[in-house]
Order: structure tokens, then C-alpha cells, then sequence
């Protein structure tokens, strides 16, 4: 079934027939990786640093950056009224809300409310807050790139009075 764009590699084609006939598989550059995979619960939970967020705030990191990639991901809950500091983030992050209602607000700008299912683009040096509404939790996959180790810039809490407009 290739398509003439390469797919499969014409090393699978080989290592699927010796694999049938019975004989030894032979290994090319292109298989030097494996795939991985990071079974749900292998990873502690954390909670987020009270430093930089307000309320009560869970960390469950997703992945880590492998080489080359430079993209991290974790699962970040916020119990109703919690929040992150404000921040930005070098290379951007988006936000995937996967659970309850939220709010983001970019600096001099309007609170927006986020929803499940929603996609949220927070552009690179934007300064920003996110997390749950005052009477709803919420859940979003929080993806972002690392730039000379570094994926985030923590400030100043939100105070009461901005978090409340």
C-alpha cells in the first residue's frame, strides 16, 4: 500500500517478510528510536506551587521534551476560585480545556470565559492568567515548547480585585 512517497519505508516491506519467512529482522538508522509510552498514574500528581498559583491547583505531567522536540504537556486541575500567577511563555502555549468552565485574561485585556472542548493559543510573551471560574473547577492539557530549558515566565498574582472583574 505505498503511496509513492515513501510510506512504507522500504525497510519495513523487508522486515515484514523476514519476519514471516522467520529470519532475523535487520535494524536501519530509521529504527534507532522506539516509540514510548508513559502509562496513566506512572507520574506523581503535584500541587501547584503556591508561589505561583492562588487556590488549590494539581499538576499531572503528561510528557517531558525528548530531543530534538522541545514540547512539554501536563494536565493542570483548578478547584473553583483557583488561578495561576501571571505569566508568559517564550515559544506560546495552548491551552486544551478537557474538563469544566474557566477564565484567561491577557494583560489589558478582557476575562474570556473557556469551556470544554475549547483550544486556547496564548501567543509567545503574551502576559496572561488562566484557570477555573469562582464557582466552577476546571481541567486543560497545558502544552508549550522550551526555549534554552526555560518554558515559563512566573510574575505577579492576580489579586482578588482583577481575578473578580
Amino acid at each position: 500500500m505505498s503511496s509513492g512517497h515513501g510510506w512504507p519505508p522500504a525497510h519495513a516491506n523487508q522486515a515484514r517478510a523476514a519476519s514471516v519467512s522467520g529470519a532475523p529482522t535487520v535494524a536501519s538508522s530509521e529504527d534507532s528510536q522506539t516509540i514510548g509510552i508513559t502509562r496513566s498514574g506512572s507520574q506523581p500528581s503535584g500541587k501547584g506551587p503556591a508561589e505561583y498559583f492562588t487556590g488549590s491547583v494539581r499538576i499531572d505531567p503528561l510528557f517531558k521534551a525528548n530531543d530534538p522536540s522541545r514540547t512539554s504537556g501536563a494536565r493542570v486541575t483548578f478547584e473553583p476560585g483557583a488561578r495561576s500567577a501571571w505569566h508568559t511563555h517564550p515559544l506560546g502555549q495552548i491551552l486544551i480545556v478537557t474538563a469544566g468552565s474557566g477564565w484567561v485574561q491577557q494583560w489589558g485585556g478582557q476575562i474570556e470565559e473557556i469551556r470544554q472542548g475549547d483550544v486556547v493559543w496564548i501567543p509567545p510573551g503574551q502576559k496572561h492568567w488562566h484557570g477555573a471560574t469562582a464557582t466552577t473547577g476546571m481541567t486543560h492539557i497545558a502544552i508549550q515548547e522550551h526555549l534554552d530549558g526555560k518554558v515559563v515566565e512566573w510574575m505577579e498574582k492576580v489579586s482578588d480585585e482583577q481575578y473578580r472583574r
